[in-house]
């Protein structure tokens, strides 16, 4: 079993990084394979809708995007990391994850996933529930910790000081690992994953 961890901050090796790095430590303690990708620092796009990659597999911008969409499906969980900007997700990782999971229902459903945001001192429960949307719109379960997932602090020795964030992340590992093997368990006991219906949508607009 894998575990990709995706790192959505601007510094490679700050905050953010610490905290996945913490919940990657308690994953390798389960016996659970991981991977940390950093999406880099450098302007991501946003995604226009134009459905290429529905069509194609992977997103015209050939970028970190593709690079990462290339690995991802062979994972059985992710966890995605953010730095707080204004109480939101980092725009780059925003733009990277609408455009990971445009689409992308068939590759994501029924794999676990969580969000970890690190923050100097507020907005981090904003940016939590704005990356825990993309699971719950994908068929994903939602692994969750002791407390939200958030650590505290403007760069890794600060990160490193939150003993509560540092164990909430701990937890999360432990979580994340207990619920793969539960599903292992499944799969291997028979327990098929439930049938998708026919997408309906239904548009607000009266004629």
């Amino acid at each position: 079993m894998k575990v990709l961890l995706v790192n959505g901050s601007p510094h490679k090796e700050g905050a953010t990084y610490t905290a996945l790095r913490e919940v990657e430590k308690a994953l390798n303690n389960n016996g659970i394979d991981t991977q940390i990708e950093w999406i880099g620092n450098e302007p991501i796009a946003g995604c226009i809708g134009c459905g290429v990659c529905k069509k194609t597999g992977k997103c015209f911008r050939n970028d970190v995007v593709n690079d990462i969409l290339q690995i991802a499906q062979d994972f059985d969980g992710y966890i995605f990391g953010s730095a707080v900007h204004y109480a939101a997700a980092t725009g780059a990782l925003s733009s990277f994850m609408d455009r990971l999971f445009f689409g992308k229902n068939a590759m994501f459903a029924h794999k676990p996933a969580a969000a970890v945001v690190s923050c100097r001192r507020g907005g981090a429960s904003a940016a939590f529930d704005e990356i825990n949307k993309y699971f719950t719109i994908s068929s994903m379960p939602i692994v969750s910790s002791q407390y939200w997932n958030q650590i505290h602090g403007q760069n890794a020795e600060e990160a490193k000081q939150d003993l509560e964030g540092m164990q909430t992340m701990r937890t999360l590992g432990n979580n994340m690992a207990y619920l793969l093997k539960c599903i292992e368990a499944g799969n291997k006991s028979g327990i098929k994953k439930p049938e998708r219906e026919e997408t309906l949508r239904t548009n607000f607009i009266r004629n």
